[in-house]
């Protein structure tokens, strides 16, 4: 349970407001997310890292000299937007091009890689390194397609460390991908953890057991087992791990590993250490030689209890890497001296809403009463969406939906304030959107959205085919986005009937209103006959036959969800 919140739907802001207020000799505040306060040598390789909210000190206690130069912060368990990740990567930029380091999830690669693209085509030399630590979340041979966990750390220490120490951004983004590869983690969950201002947890673990294979982002294990001793649970993660070992003796490998052993949020230090002692006694007697290890929170799921265990494979590079020097709010090694001088980073300045013809503008106010009614909806429905989510996923839909529709309404409020017209309004109801919901379906629906408002006018009111066919190309754009074809068990398995039935309907002379209702039923019917498959995109692709049963929650505002 989270007790100290004011207003869950500001609770991430919050804490970063508060951490930076907590530790001005390392962080600034910026537009998304937070910066060093101190200044890099000119020329270095910037890393930035971020992702979810909730993870404390993931990301942002990462940042300072040795570690991050900037962390991008998305609200609770969800991906920041693509504009907060490009504010961040502009706030931390030294002129040497940018290494990013992010978990493998569908929401931070589709926000990051946007803005990795636009930067790109101004150009900013960007590279993207995904952590993939996690073994219970994909098989050996699709070791680049697993999540990444507790095992972050490890990548973020050694990218840190090769852009301190001098490295180009190719040397350092190949290091940081050395490092990705040698590291491995396995981690148990006892119960879920509750997001702020919600009564209950995401997931549920039943008393005398114990979910292996757990996420960071309040995801259920993968598999229930009968609790065990200590001692047994650590001897079956770190025996797990080491059946994916390097050979000794080759590309640099002889047997040095270092270690982590994590708590998720609600774990004594004690019990931990009880881990730990028989983890590293499983080493050391099979010959390994353990190097600079960590016990402690360094990866949490707010409130979860529960533990990982994490291994990387040193070579003599990564070894020197690993052990150099950091000073953040969360991880500190030897000691560092700054580069001197406070860095002050100039904020983004507001930009002017342009007034559309009256003719647009009318239509505009209508869009209001859209978003109004999707909000409404979004708030009557945050929990069942989110339960939903939970059954094969982290459990953050309805707040994420309830976040991104109130934030693209009260966007849509100013733009009819100012005079806009729709397509003004609907591009930037579009980016507000995507801006307080982040992730994945953040970034689907502000680009769906904006994509409407790029196929209409500010200059003239459209017709109502002219509107089916861009509502229809906003739906569509799911697939374009998110990279997901029907039977993927994914929006788009209701969003492409949507959009035919729309385009149908009005063409064959229905009027709009009644056009929207056929197509709405189509979506539902769409969403629900994926229902029985398993699913092969998004957030559920992780947890193989969880989903049997059920349509994507990311469907529900299309009124798909009929089966719960």
């Amino acid at each position: 349970m989270t007790y100290l919140v004011n207003d869950s739907l500001t609770f991430a802001d919050e804490t970063v407001h508060g951490m930076v207020a907590a530790n001005r000799q390392y962080i600034q505040e910026v537009r998304g997310g937070v910066v060093r306060s101190t200044a890099s040598p000119r020329g270095e390789v910037s890393l930035v890292i971020g992702g979810g909210s909730g993870h404390f000190p993931i990301f942002s206690g990462w940042v300072g000299p040795g570690m991050a130069h900037g962390a991008v912060c998305g609200n609770i368990f969800a991906s920041p937007s693509s504009s907060k990740v490009e504010s961040v990567v502009r706030a931390a930029d030294n002129g040497g091009g940018t290494l990013v380091v992010i978990g493998n999830y569908a929401g931070d690669l589709v926000q990051f890689g946007a803005a990795a693209e636009l930067l790109g085509k101004e150009g900013h030399d960007v590279r993207i390194v995904t952590t993939s630590d996690d073994i219970a979340s994909n098989t050996p041979d699709k070791a680049d397609d697993r999540r990444g966990i507790a095992g972050d750390i490890c990548v973020v220490k050694v990218a840190g460390a090769a852009v301190a120490s001098g490295m180009s951004l190719d040397q350092a983004e190949a290091v940081s991908k050395r490092a990705n590869d040698r590291t491995r983690s396995l981690g148990v969950a006892f119960s879920g953890c509750t997001l702020p201002g919600a009564a209950e947890p995401l997931f549920t673990v039943e008393e005398g057991t114990y979910a292996l294979g757990l996420g960071i982002h309040g995801e259920p294990g993968l598999s229930t087992h009968p609790m065990k001793p200590a001692a047994e649970i650590a001897r079956d993660l770190i025996e797990a791990i080491l059946e994916e070992e390097p050979e000794r003796g080759k590309d640099g490998y002889e047997g040095r590993v270092t270690v982590l052993v994590n708590g998720l949020g609600a774990t004594t230090y004690e019990e931990l250490f009880v881990l730990y002692n028989t983890v590293s006694q499983i080493l050391e007697s099979r010959g390994f030689t353990i190097v600079q290890p960590l016990v402690g929170e360094h990866g949490t799921s707010l409130d979860m209890a529960g533990a990982s265990v994490t291994v990387m494979f040193l070579d003599e590079e990564l070894e020197k890497l690993w052990t150099a020097p950091a000073d953040t709010p969360g991880y500190k090694l030897g000691s560092v001296t700054p580069a001197g001088g406070h860095r002050d980073v100039a904020q983004d300045a507001a930009t002017q809403i342009p007034a559309g013809s009256p003719e647009s503008a009318a239509q505009a106010s209508c869009v209001v009463g859209v978003l109004e009614a999707l909000a409404a909806t979004a708030r009557d429905n945050e929990v069942a969406w989110g339960k939903l989510d939970s059954v094969a996923g982290d459990g953050d839909h309805g707040r994420a939906v309830l976040l991104g529709s109130t934030g693209a309404l009260a966007s849509a409020r100013e733009s009819v304030d100012a005079g806009a017209g729709i397509a003004t309004l609907l591009t930037r109801a579009g980016q507000a959107w995507s801006d307080e919901s982040g992730g994945a379906s953040g970034g689907l629906w502000g680009s769906a959205l904006a994509t409407i408002g790029s196929a209409l006018s500010d200059a003239d009111a459209a017709t109502d085919e002219q509107l089916a066919t861009a509502v229809a190309a906003g739906a569509r754009s799911f697939a374009a986005t998110g990279g997901a074809q029907p039977g993927d068990k994914t929006i788009v398995d209701a969003a492409n009937p949507f959009a035919d039935e729309l385009e149908r309907s009005v063409a064959s002379g229905e009027d709009l209103p009644d056009a929207w209702a056929a197509s709405t039923a189509a979506a539902a019917t769409g969403a629900n006959l994926t229902a029985d498959l398993v699913a092969r995109k998004g957030r559920a692709r992780t947890h193989g036959t969880d989903s049997l049963g059920h349509p994507d929650p990311s469907s529900a505002p299309y009124g798909g969800v009929t089966r719960w």
